[in-house]
């Protein structure tokens, strides 16, 4: 489907957003025309009232820098507020009942919650009874928002989506799973080049070879390859990879030598934060065909976007 073709409603029959496997590819075009529209408004200095009166509340079990500052900062240029709720995960084996917590809650008037680093299975006994939206921010089976923010990125550098080549290589994280998912959702033609330990799960490949075209290789170069982006993600993220592991990886850095088998113009991404150095070169990250930075600024369009459709 070519997403310059559908005619965005704006509207989602969905209430809440885990991951993008159980989403249909019309639906991720909602979340990226209306992060388009969100961020013209942004570029004009639109005042966007949209979540005038609603209140915001963060479940985060793991540290965040750039995606709490995206949802604080968009929360508040939306009109809304934000507020933390104190989590500690001996309160969900220690007499906490997800049914009373999440009851309580949306009798505070609170719009959304949003969440890190809560698992999956409790995530489904959230969405199973709340009547607010359950938004997941990142976990270990996925991270939505920052895949839907990637993949406007890429509509917004190239001007279509479906066709257009990416190519993801190095350690396969939920972050990298999501993306993919999407993208291969979104007509792209994906190549995946990961060592076989550091590569995607297996649920994660199946649910992505039912939905489009994906191509697996361990060769980085095979997957490079004519390609118009090239993504890696952290391989140091809260913990330290061993030497095993750097040694497994090394192979798969992305350097100069490396986009050169890429289309000339080819842009390279990552979800940040990034090791330079270890996963890529700063030749290459901080580079003129480089936009991560593009990446983390439309996270907070993304997130507007997200609240827009789900929190209103």
């Amino acid at each position: 489907m070519d997403i310059n073709r559908y005619s965005p409603s704006y509207v989602l029959s969905k209430k809440h957003l885990l991951g993008l496997t159980d989403y249909s590819t019309e639906e991720i075009f909602e979340y990226l025309y209306a992060t388009k529209a969100l961020k013209r408004k942004f570029e004009a200095h639109e005042e966007t009232n949209i979540l005038h009166g609603t209140t915001v509340a963060l479940l985060f079990a793991d540290t965040s820098l750039r995606t709490r500052s995206a949802i604080e900062i968009g929360t508040h240029q939306l009109g809304g507020n934000c507020v933390d709720l104190p989590y500690n995960s001996r309160d969900m084996h220690a007499g906490e009942n997800i049914r009373d917590i999440v009851n309580v809650i949306s009798r505070y008037g609170v719009g959304a919650l949003v969440t890190r680093g809560i698992s999956k299975k409790l995530l489904t006994e959230f969405t199973s009874i709340s009547s607010m939206p359950i938004i997941n921010s990142h976990n270990d089976d996925c991270v939505p928002i920052q895949a839907i923010s990637d993949l406007y990125t890429i509509w917004e550098k190239k001007g279509e989506l479906a066709g257009v080549k990416l190519a993801v290589v190095g350690k396969a994280t939920s972050a990298t799973s999501s993306f993919v998912i999407g993208a291969v959702k979104c007509g792209m033609d994906v190549s995946v080049a990961c060592p076989a330990r550091y590569g995607l799960k297996r649920e994660n490949i199946e649910a992505a070879e039912q939905m489009g075209k994906i191509y697996f290789t361990d060769n980085p170069i095979e997957a490079v390859r004519d390609a118009d982006f090239v993504y890696t993600n952290a391989y140091r993220y809260h913990i330290e990879p061993s030497e095993e592991e750097k040694e497994a990886l090394a192979p798969y850095k992305v350097d100069a030598g490396l986009m050169s088998y890429a289309k000339h113009n080819a842009c390279f991404m990552h979800p940040l934060p990034a090791t330079r150095g270890l996963e890529v070169t700063s030749e290459v990250i901080d580079g003129k065909h480089s936009i991560v930075y593009d990446q983390g600024e439309n996270r907070l369009h993304a997130i507007k976007a997200i609240f827009t459709l789900l929190a209103k």
